[in-house]
């Protein structure tokens, strides 16, 4: 098998997401139950055209950050539970915000000694936008995960269920 061409598949992206606070941290994987946790970057563009060129230059200025989610309402599953509060009690502000961290398993990270572990990661805070319960039979919640600010880059280490950021 080339290994040049190997595709990142899904299942190795791990995210999670605090349902403790930031200096009790709790981080919890955001896995059984998720049926979709995208990630859409939102580059913002600034263009310009000066009077002496044909065509107009185009820069990122910002990004505007959103993952969209789709859940099955597992009472078990406690990010889940922590997403589906924020939309059942109308939380807003600081009490609908959590940090997510979105690793990638694929990328390892440390010394020799945490190899298997620790990865490479991105740590953001993130306004919990819920903007469906549905169902007939399964009930689902859906949304957004909006970042506030900018990520912070560092390491999650699986084992210890740890964010260090980078130096």
């Amino acid at each position: 098998m080339n290994k040049s061409r190997t595709v990142i598949r899904r299942h190795q992206y791990a995210d999670y997401l605090n349902v403790g606070t930031a200096d009790a941290a709790k981080w919890v994987l955001m896995g059984t139950g998720f049926t979709t946790l995208d990630e859409e970057p939102g580059a913002q563009t600034e263009s310009v055209k000066y009077v002496n060129e044909v065509s107009s230059s185009s820069s990122i200025v910002s990004y505007e950050t959103t993952f969209p989610f789709e859940a099955e309402q597992i009472a078990t599953e406690e990010a889940i539970t922590a997403i589906y509060e924020v939309g059942r009690n109308h939380y807003v502000g600081a009490d609908a915000e959590f940090e997510y961290c979105r690793v990638e398993l694929w990328n390892p990270a440390g010394a020799a000694e945490d190899a298997g572990h620790s990865f490479e990661a991105r740590k953001f805070v993130v306004a919990v936008e819920v903007s469906d319960f549905t169902g007939e039979n399964k009930m689902t919640i859906s949304g957004n995960l909006n970042a506030v600010g900018d990520p912070i880059l560092g390491t999650f280490d699986t084992t210890a269920l740890a964010f260090a950021p980078a130096a």
